[in-house]
């Protein structure tokens, strides 16, 4: 009997668009059956209409070990909402989640998310991350450092979270990584983050990546303005589904690599599902 290969799925930021996550996994569980295998970069919540239900589909697969996604800052916005150390935005959607009687245990599950998944496609070793890695680390220091963050976050006592969600970034190593693998888009000549768009002296921190040569790929989304992003060792997966209707197009892209290749983070790839927005989000926001 010939066996079909897991297949992955890589998932770009859903922000809150359940409508859109639905037809997406209808149609894996329609093409694959039980073989597929969903990782999500981040962003599950906010700005779009379904935050709850979001959730609920992902922990529902994730609890029973079918898929993994990682922390975006939309959930660290939350998190911080909910500490009381942020204000709720106009454009925040999160209500629902706050507003839930089991609103607690949202936070925990949330607090026990990673913010780095590794794995291998193929001889390709990979990380998954919402925004950036640091450029000049490998993957060995970039899992080492992450790691001790996540155990902070993810702590019994959800006090060492709020404290850590509370540090100044530039006194606290462990809360300036959590902001740039959240938040980070460029990077500064002298090795700093910063959540602005490239130009001056800043640099897109993939362009640093790039040059160092890693001996490994990154997944990751976060940066909707630069939209699908394909470049050897890099899949960047944020279309920007809950932007349609602010002057463009919004979808939610998946990546789909052949589980058979051996380097399936090469290019030209064209294994992408795009799920059109069903609707304008940002009307009347």
């Amino acid at each position: 009997m010939l066996l079909r290969l897991m297949q992955p799925i890589f998932v770009g930021d859903v922000q809150g668009c359940s409508e859109e996550l639905g037809e997406l996994l209808d149609r894996a569980l329609a093409e694959y059956g039980e073989r597929f295998e969903p990782w999500l970069v981040g962003d599950l919540i906010n700005r779009g209409p379904s935050n709850l239900a979001v959730l609920r589909r992902v922990r529902g697969l994730v609890d029973a070990g079918r898929a993994r996604c990682v922390l975006g800052n939309h959930e660290i916005g939350l998190l911080l909402t909910a500490a009381g150390l942020r204000e709720r935005k106009p454009l925040d959607s999160f209500g629902d989640v706050l507003g839930a009687p089991d609103a607690a245990e949202w936070l925990a599950w949330l607090r026990r998310r990673p913010l780095l998944e590794t794995g291998r496609l193929g001889h390709q070793r990979f990380a998954m991350v919402h925004a950036s890695v640091h450029p000049d680390w490998s993957l060995a220091e970039l899992e080492r450092r992450t790691r001790r963050v996540e155990a902070r976050l993810g702590a019994a006592d959800p006090r060492e979270a709020t404290a850590l969600l509370a540090a100044d970034p530039g006194r606290d190593p462990d809360r300036d990584l959590l902001g740039r693998l959240t938040q980070a888009r460029c990077v500064t000549r002298a090795g700093g983050w910063s959540a602005e768009l490239p130009g001056g002296e800043l640099e897109a921190w993939h362009q640093r990546w790039s040059a160092r040569g890693h001996d490994y790929c990154v997944v990751y989304g976060h940066w909707a303005l630069q939209g699908l992003h394909v470049e050897p060792r890099l899949r960047g997966l944020d279309t920007g589904c809950v932007h349609h209707g602010r002057g463009r197009d919004g979808s939610l892209t998946a990546w789909l690599p052949d589980p058979s290749a051996l380097a399936p983070f090469d290019v030209p790839d064209g294994r992408f599902w795009h799920i059109p927005a069903r609707r304008i989000y940002y009307q009347g926001l």
